[in-house]
């Protein structure tokens, strides 16, 4: 998997994923109104679930359709569905469907982790296969997934093994965009190193067994708002595919993303969520309007990949 991901990033020249976080407040309100007449009633949950939640699919498509041609992947965050219940789940069914459709690579941030069974039921249910009835069928079947690495090897070996049955990948949280990461992450450990370290370490070693030409389909996922200790892991991690967050709304920039690349241009892929999705309600792009949100986020998109590619090219 993690070469057809390779792939179009080299098709497109763009490594950039598409964070598909809904809100509420970035639903403009003619989808409000579309979705209160289209609706279908699934039978859970109260009716403005069912219409929240068709708002939440109008607006995915709408930023799917406009970015799909110059992006090579998304990013659904699946929290922002299950906030909405039964109804969000067929939506985040509904939008992972729908951008396999158009091409793109769906990396599934379900940051799950836990160990044994519970771990292999978790790899079934988002990337591999479920046997029912003499049959193996997939249920959300995402491409990627994010995985919490907190429980050791026992929670990441089940979802090795799914990689490497049902050709699929993962994104181990290492080191984590948010302000309070280093509370655990970088604490020395007893050798003088941080734990993120020893975690892009095992990482490494994970990867080792789900090997996919230079790269592995066991990746890491390094905070753009890292800059020193993303340089660190790369140099840890080169056959590593790093997945960084915190690009846009939460400060990164592409200068500070320039050592998460190897030198072959290729090793890692950034995300941006509210700062394409949302980019409508930010100042720079305000002239699209709420109509024009879709028209917005696909400029936003394009901003940003001409900053990471000066960036790589600058490396």
């Amino acid at each position: 998997m993690i070469q057809k991901l390779i792939g179009q990033i080299k098709e497109k020249n763009a490594p950039v994923v598409v964070g598909l976080d809904p809100t509420m407040k970035f639903i403009p309100g003619h989808l409000l109104k579309e979705a209160a007449r289209t609706y279908t009633p699934c039978g859970f949950g109260s009716e403005k679930l069912d219409i929240a939640a068709q708002a939440v699919w109008l607006f995915n498509k709408g930023i799917v359709d406009a970015v799909a041609d110059i992006v090579p992947a998304v990013k659904p965050q699946v929290a922002m569905y299950e906030q909405f219940g039964i109804p969000g789940m067929i939506a985040y069914y509904k939008t992972v469907n729908y951008c396999r459709e158009k091409g793109l690579i769906v990396i599934g941030d379900v940051k799950r982790g836990d160990i044994g069974s519970t771990s292999a039921a978790y790899a079934i249910a988002h990337l591999g296969r479920i046997a029912v009835d003499g049959e193996k069928l997939p249920a959300f079947d995402e491409d990627f997934a994010t995985v919490n690495p907190y429980l050791g090897t026992d929670g990441i070996k089940p979802f090795v093994d799914v990689c490497n049955e049902c050709d699929k990948g993962i994104f181990v949280l290492v080191k984590t965009s948010n302000p309070s990461s280093g509370e655990f992450q970088d604490v020395l450990t007893q050798s003088g190193r941080p734990v993120f370290e020893l975690v892009g370490e095992k990482v490494r070693e994970w990867g080792e067994a789900s090997m996919e030409g230079d790269y592995s389909n066991v990746g890491a996922v390094v905070g753009a708002t890292y800059p020193e200790q993303g340089k660190i892991l790369r140099a840890l991690m080169p056959h590593t595919y790093i997945l960084a967050p915190g690009y846009g709304a939460q400060g990164a920039t592409g200068k500070d993303l320039s050592y998460f690349f190897n030198e072959d241009g290729l090793g890692a892929i950034v995300n941006s969520s509210r700062g394409i999705i949302a980019a409508y309600q930010k100042e720079a792009y305000a002239r699209f309007g709420e109509e024009g949100f879709a028209e917005a986020a696909r400029a936003a998109a394009v901003d940003m990949i001409e900053d990471l590619r000066e960036a790589i090219a600058s490396r």
